[in-house]
């Protein structure tokens, strides 16, 4: 009988199964892909911060990027440039098989084209049933970590609860012309309440892609022909991918022998539902809590309960503020979203917002709460009747907290 198995070889669970088995434990990583190289619907854009923290390989990374052009529903544009690097496009694929090395190289073992089909909890260990190239078949061990992305109901069926707000994205790999930087596009007719990207990757490539509650393939067919009017692609003739987000983490994360870790716990951005960095840092804390349990033997909800007050200790504010920051924006209208693009360059909130080391690329709730509480913006604020999160108003005029 194993020690751990990791049900998903995304980045979260070979980041979780390295650790552990680095550490000494026998742990399984069970991937219903054949292949960890199969394509993935993911940006892939990172944090350096996160690509520092983690020993991203150079390998991976398409390219650099220090400026982002974000553009209102009328086309007006801010850009949001430093000197220095602020974020790395990686190839999605290859980030996927370079973790699993990794793991790998620690001792961990893969199981590929495994789909799990139950997972049963035991008094002394979890029994996971999974069907594939051998199926049924039937793996042990004494704990069991659920990494599986969105799209498995694993937490809802062992009582975590479901996902309580969510969003549809859409993508594709699109030839360009002359794109060099991130693009974003806001507005009703662009992505409904959420956003449209083009974010280049190599030369002539680039990601095209929004968030949409609702029919993302009509939105992306009408995004990518908007970018070919433009003369910014080549063709709208694609293959899109389609993928969801939980933009609020389960209930619970852990139980009996069972942890949920990254996107599977809704540990994402609401802001802009990047998983990568928020995975990464709350698979560490699955492993620090494992190692534990699995020292003391105590294995049950209350010895991994923990794991909970870890990553909420790290990510809780910015999930909560970032939360609020995704309602505000779902209630604004297109002219609205015009006034703030005014408003923020009009006063100078832009500046003082790439100015402020303080705010990076990863952590959003300082740089919402600076926003907000702007004078000049708060005051407009009001007269669209939109109130504050209880936060801001402990914060000074210019949002930093006194």
């Amino acid at each position: 009988m194993r020690d751990v198995l990791v049900i998903g070889g995304g980045p979260t669970g070979s980041q979780v199964a390295g650790r552990l088995a680095g550490l000494g434990y026998s742990v399984a990583v069970v991937e219903q892909k054949t292949g960890l190289a199969e394509p993935v619907c993911c940006t892939g854009i990172i944090s350096q911060e996160c690509a520092s923290a983690f020993g991203i390989e150079e390998s991976v990374i398409y390219r650099r990027v220090n400026c982002a052009r974000i553009f209102s529903p009328s086309g007006k544009q801010i850009c949001l440039q430093r000197p220095e690097p602020q974020a790395c496009i990686v190839n999605r694929s290859a980030f996927n098989v370079a973790l699993a090395r990794r793991a790998q190289s620690a001792g961990a073992e893969y199981v590929l084209g495994g789909q799990v089909r139950g997972i049963e909890v035991g008094h002394d260990r979890v029994k996971v049933e999974m069907t594939g190239p051998e199926s049924p078949r039937f793996l042990e061990a004494r704990t069991v970590v659920v990494a599986t992305g969105f799209a498995s109901k694993l937490g809802e069926k062992l009582g975590l609860g479901g996902y309580r707000d969510f969003v549809m994205g859409a993508q594709a790999e699109v030839a360009t012309v002359g794109v060099e930087e991130v693009e974003v596009y806001l507005g009703q007719e662009v992505a409904p309440g959420f956003f449209a990207w083009l974010v280049p990757t190599s030369p002539n490539r680039a990601l095209a892609g929004l968030l949409s509650r609702r029919n993302p393939g009509l939105y992306l067919k009408r995004f990518l022909a908007f970018l070919l009017d433009k003369g910014k692609i080549t063709s709208a003739v694609v293959q899109p991918r389609y993928g969801g987000i939980p933009l609020k983490p389960l209930a619970r994360t852990c139980g009996d022998r069972l942890l949920v870790v990254g996107t599977a716990a809704g540990q994402v951005k609401p802001t802009t539902g990047g998983g990568i960095y928020f995975g990464l840092l709350c698979a560490d804390a699955a492993a620090d809590t494992l190692h534990q349990a699995l020292q003391s033997g105590n294995l049950f909800s209350r010895g991994l309960a923990s794991y909970e007050r870890r990553w909420k200790r790290k990510l809780g504010q910015d999930l909560r503020v970032g939360y609020w920051a995704r309602q505000f924006y779902e209630r604004l209208s297109d002219s609205q979203i015009d006034r703030i693009f005014d408003i923020m360059q009009s006063n100078g909130i832009v500046e003082v917002l790439l100015q402020d080391e303080n705010i990076s690329f990863d952590w959003h709730g300082r740089a919402v709460l600076q926003v907000v509480g702007h004078r000049a913006l708060s005051r407009v604020l009001k007269t669209m009747r939109i109130s504050l999160p209880e936060k801001t108003k402990k914060t000074s005029s210019t949002g930093v907290d006194k």
